[in-house]
């Protein structure tokens, strides 16, 4: 069997590695992938925004089975264009992952089937919003409507901030077309937590609860990134929470885009804030999250090309889904300035060195006369499973210490909260 995945970060590294133990896969593709995952598959130098050119590789190679790892190409309707190709592929269509390339979509599609979130108001005009904002007066969060890399959401405590997010967004253009529309929401106070969940449109089936870590600096200070870390289960997720994330938000979510038109099968993930009054939805995303995906599937005991396989051909009640005891921790490593400007093609050295337990997985990288550099914001999940999330945070971060590269930067803290819940 061969796969191609789409992709190029540490989500898709690992996806990659989570495959590649299944038998049955004789070849491995990643397109365009990175130096990481050059030592378990075959990188293509395709962009995963090249939609004919991933096409036309899958048909020349008889490619089996495609996964779609980002936003990008799920919301530009990659999956549409290779089933249309008789294909099988493994991601949203594009009017299924448009909860995730419109947030006011989603928001839209929440009031209308009664899922909990934070109130809001949207604007095309930007003073409009600004005096909307002076009317508030009080704490809010400005979002660009569109896709911005996990970095188009900024939480204003300040008027001021406010205000300066709005111009941000919609005079300096900063996430361009993506900020021609905003949202203004209240502002939900809590701890928050990542539930993912595998459907194929009629079953829904939950993975383990895990806390992303989106500030850039430690005790979540500076500002948003695409991910700093993540760690899973996240205790914050209780069953009680998972419960009713799968009744009252997952589930009729999923019933919502079938009675939409937009039917809905590959991975759907809920960012949850757990508030005073219950579990309200801050986001939907159309895929695994990155760097969630890198401790979940971590922790799979199940084979994540049968579940992939149940979801496309519709049978997922089929299919039990089991997770390993213990924990699993990710830690980013970032280049310096991130998420900033920085530099790139900085040679990266111990990645040889990491213990065992340890798993390096590559995002931001490339290879250089055959030497490790960096290539991107974020360089490197550095991701370990023990038997208690304590024990993985001890390990990852001696993971960490090993491996070097100028101006790398990375937050101390992650998993930590885990260990305040008691």
């Amino acid at each position: 069997m061969k796969v191609l995945v789409v992709g190029s970060g540490g989500r898709e590294h690992a996806l990659c590695w989570n495959i590649r133990k299944n038998s049955r896969v004789k070849e491995v593709y990643c397109a365009p992938g990175n130096a990481g995952i050059t030592e378990i598959a075959k990188c293509v130098d395709i962009k995963a925004s090249d939609l004919d050119g991933l096409v036309e590789f899958a048909q020349q190679e008889k490619i089996d089975l495609t996964i779609v790892g980002p936003e990008d190409p799920l919301t530009r309707g990659l999956v549409d264009l290779m089933e249309s190709k008789g294909m099988k592929v493994f991601g949203p269509r594009a009017s299924a992952a448009a909860i995730e390339g419109s947030k006011i979509l989603a928001k839209d599609l929440m009031v209308k089937y009664g899922i909990p979130t934070a109130k809001y108001a949207t604007f095309t005009d930007w003073q409009k919003a600004e005096k909307y904002i002076n009317e508030l007066n009080g704490p809010c969060v400005v979002k660009a409507d569109g896709l911005a890399a996990g970095k188009g959401v900024i939480i204003a405590r300040e008027k001021d901030e406010a205000l300066a997010a709005v111009r941000q967004i919609m005079k300096d253009k900063a996430f361009g077309s993506a900020g021609d529309t905003l949202l203004v929401e209240e502002m939900l106070e809590g701890e928050e937590v990542s539930i993912l969940a595998f459907t194929d449109g009629k079953t829904v089936i939950p993975m383990l609860p895990a806390q992303d870590h989106k500030r850039v600096f430690d005790d979540d200070q500076g500002p948003n990134t695409g991910g700093m870390g993540a760690y899973a289960p996240a205790p914050v997720g209780t069953k009680e929470i998972q419960k009713y994330a799968l009744e009252s938000i997952l589930i009729p979510m999923v019933k919502a885009m079938a009675a939409e038109g937009r039917p809905y099968k590959g991975v759907i993930y809920a960012g949850l804030m757990i508030t005073p009054k219950g579990p309200q939805v801050l986001e939907f995303n159309a895929r695994f999250g990155d760097p969630e995906a890198q401790p979940v599937l971590m922790m799979l005991k199940s084979d994540l090309l049968e579940i992939i396989e149940a979801v496309i051909e519709e049978r997922l009640d089929q299919v039990k889904v089991e997770w390993k005891d213990g924990a699993s921790v990710c830690v980013v490593m970032a280049s310096g300035g991130y998420p900033g400007e920085y530099q790139k093609g900085i040679e990266i050295s111990g990645l040889d060195k990491v213990p065992q337990g340890v798993s390096v997985f590559h995002a931001g990288t490339s290879l250089k006369d055959g030497k490790v550099v960096t290539n991107g914001g974020r360089v490197l999940g550095i991701t370990a499973e023990a038997e208690s999330i304590s024990s993985a945070i001890d390990l990852v971060y001696k993971g960490v210490r090993e491996i070097e590269f100028e101006g790398a930067h990375y937050r101390n803290d992650i998993g930590q909260k885990a260990l305040r819940i008691k």
